[in-house]
């Protein structure tokens, strides 16, 4: 059955009018970007199965081009599409983060960071530069590694909080494995980076590791 044959409160576009996006589960959403099926499924059908597949939204937002499109009724159209509607979702946020005056909940920036981080199959660290006030000036990715490590110079560190004539910055970096549990490695780079960070005046207010759906603060663990 189409998804028009439906009784009006069960369609998701018209749900999410009467009720609000909230009402609607993530089958839902999906099926309203993806606005068509294909030959012998709904939107619906279509949503569901990509989310099956892959597991949630997070990991299907992430999902190569090349796996996305083994899915039947699925082509490179449906894969930008959703990486435009995951890149609107970060600009939003950080949009919402540089409007938002000093940055004194450090919840903030965690989401956010994790919108930006989680996702990745690979490792990556970067910065979020703030000014004197501790107002976000940008989010900076610095440095890409490959399943499981990423290489940080202190050196371009400094060279790129100079260049964005940062006052503070808190440091991120993801683990693709999906466990946000701070190596000691990762302890070790803070320290490293806090010191050479110091030199120029820029002071460490934290380095998050983000997990799927997780992030450890270093900062509230008191190792900074």
């Amino acid at each position: 059955m189409a998804i028009s044959d439906w009784p009006e409160s069960e369609r998701p576009r018209e749900k999410l009018v009467a009720r609000g996006a909230g009402a609607l589960s993530d089958g839902e959403l999906l099926a309203i970007v993806l606005r068509t099926g294909s030959r012998g499924q709904s939107a619906l059908s279509l949503a569901r199965a990509l989310l099956a597949t892959h597991g949630d939204l997070s990991r299907l937002l992430a999902a190569e081009e090349a796996a996305l499109c083994q899915q039947p009724g699925v082509g490179s159209v449906t894969w930008a599409l959703l990486q435009a509607c995951a890149e609107i979702s970060r600009r939003s946020l950080l949009q919402g983060l540089e409007a938002g005056g000093a940055l004194d909940n450090p919840r903030v920036a965690e989401r956010y960071l994790q919108s930006q981080l989680a996702h990745l199959p690979h490792e990556s660290f970067g910065c979020l530069w703030l000014d004197n006030r501790h107002r976000v000036l940008a989010f900076e990715p610095l440095f890409r590694g490959t399943l499981d490590c990423a290489s940080v110079y202190p050196r371009e560190v400094v060279k790129r909080a100079l260049a964005a004539n940062a006052a503070a910055v808190i440091l991120a970096h993801n683990h693709p494995s999906g466990c946000a549990e701070p190596s000691q490695a990762d302890r070790q780079i803070t320290g490293t980076l806090r010191e050479a960070l110091a030199l120029v005046g820029v002071r460490v207010l934290d380095h998050l590791v983000v997990g799927r759906g997780e992030s450890a603060s270093l900062a509230e663990r008191g190792w900074l």
